[in-house]
């Protein structure tokens, strides 16, 4: 029966996650305000629907009482944070809302299937974090002084990697994060942020050559201290925010060539000089010539996938246990084993509905700094997105990275539920101001 009944399920989740993608789209072509309120109450519907269905499977598979138990508490979470923030904030974006929890949703439900305890941790973290960052808007919608204070975004940034380069842990070859009170802590999902903020302090102030120059070397030397820390998949990130940056600020495409023309140079120099990239990039070219060594990870990614064909296998069916840290940087390939391929592409869409709506933002801020700050956020996600995704598919070489408020770990949801609160402040302050003008007409 617990078959049966999962079986049937797993084609309902796949149907419902192919009806919130729909919307998610079907939101960008509504005009009027209250047709967008409705779609993201159908979203919210299908949402739970989903998050039902899992927990349902789950508990038949397990018969844990606490798994019931744990699917009440992450319900109360949800309808308390997307209650409270449209109490608080008014003028919100509530697709970014819905598809935030959406992705958390996701994570809830894989984590569980893999772990129960690392499920737990991930619940705790991320109600905190909601917690702290809602306050967020608030600041940004009352602190132009956040403008006035490169130096210090810039400092800090490099004040803490150089901190993990020098004392941080070793994970897979790269020095990646350091202990604080018994709590591992990764700096540079942080200094992603502080990055962006400089840059766009930066490019606010002016775009001549000299101011070019200057924040073009506090960029490089937040690359170069991240190459050190071999930690590659961050110094990809840094570089390409950058480049792009840049771009959008001056409108210049020599900068753009030659951006690119170095990055190439340098993707060349590091696979000389690290033997894990070598590594790496040897088990993207051919993980079947050493299957049960350099090439396992990947192999089992892809045959997990490859398993997992369209439909998926059903929750607790697969084994993605079988794939070194499935929970981090390779939770992508669990979700496309036992969820199905077309769950996994339409997180990739959910994912990429994100990103159009940063754009969407970025565009409509008249203020050339809040507009390199969504643009800046925007990018720093896409691209950590594609990373992630492309490793776990064999596109691109892994990078180590984890996918946004997917993959297990304290630093990665707390930073990025700092991008999604710092992008909804925009956007509220936007729509505040075309108020008070709509007010004033």
């Amino acid at each position: 029966m617990a078959n049966l009944i999962t079986n049937v399920s797993k084609y309902l989740v796949i149907l419902l996650i192919a009806i919130y993608t729909y919307y998610n789209f079907r939101f960008f072509g509504i005009r009027d305000e209250w047709g967008k309120r409705r779609l993201c109450r159908l979203q919210n519907v299908v949402m739970v629907l989903i998050h039902t269905l899992a927990y349902m499977i789950i508990y038949l598979r397990t018969e844990d009482e606490k798994t019931l138990m744990f699917f009440g508490a992450q319900m109360l979470f949800f309808f308390l944070y997307m209650g409270l923030y449209r109490l608080f904030y008014r003028n919100l974006s509530r697709l970014l809302l819905n598809n935030a929890c959406m992705l958390l949703s996701t994570s809830f439900i894989i984590l569980t299937r893999i772990s129960m305890d690392r499920a737990v941790r991930q619940f705790a973290i991320v109600a905190v974090a909601a917690a702290v960052t809602m306050i967020i808007p608030f600041i940004m919608d009352r602190a132009w002084q956040l403008s006035k204070i490169p130096w210090i975004y810039g400092s800090i940034g490099l004040i803490l990697l150089l901190v993990v380069c020098i004392m941080g842990n070793t994970a897979f070859g790269a020095q990646l994060s350091i202990n604080i009170g018994g709590f591992s802590f990764q700096p540079s999902e942080f200094v992603k942020i502080s990055f962006v903020f400089f840059v766009a302090t930066m490019f606010y102030r002016s775009v001549d050559f000299r101011t070019i120059v200057i924040t073009t070397a506090v960029a490089a030397a937040h690359v170069l201290v991240l190459v050190l820390s071999k930690d590659l998949g961050s110094a990809l990130i840094f570089f390409v925010t950058y480049l792009l940056m840049l771009f959008v600020a001056t409108g210049n495409w020599l900068y753009l060539g030659l951006g690119a023309g170095s990055g190439a140079a340098a993707a060349v120099i590091a696979y000389n000089l690290f033997s894990h990239v070598r590594t790496r990039v040897e088990a993207w070219l051919d993980p079947w010539s050493d299957i049960s060594g350099k090439g396992y990870q990947i192999s089992q990614s892809l045959f997990a996938i490859g398993t997992g064909g369209w439909f998926g296998m059903g929750l607790y069916q697969g084994m993605p246990s079988k794939i070194p840290v499935v929970e981090k940087d390779f939770v992508f390939s669990a979700i496309s084993e036992e969820m199905g391929g077309i769950y996994a592409i339409c997180l990739i869409l959910i994912c990429l509905g994100c990103f159009m709506q940063f754009m969407m933002i970025a565009a409509k801020m008249q203020a050339v700094f809040y507009k390199l700050i969504a643009f800046g956020l925007g990018t720093t996600y896409i691209v950590q997105v594609f990373l992630t995704i492309g490793g776990v598919t064999k596109f691109i070489p892994s990078t180590g990275v984890t996918l946004p408020f997917v993959s297990y770990g304290g630093s990665s949801i707390l930073s990025t539920f700092i991008v999604f609160n710092v992008v909804q402040g925009l956007y509220i302050l936007k729509r505040n101001e075309e108020e008070d003008y709509d007010e004033e007409e």
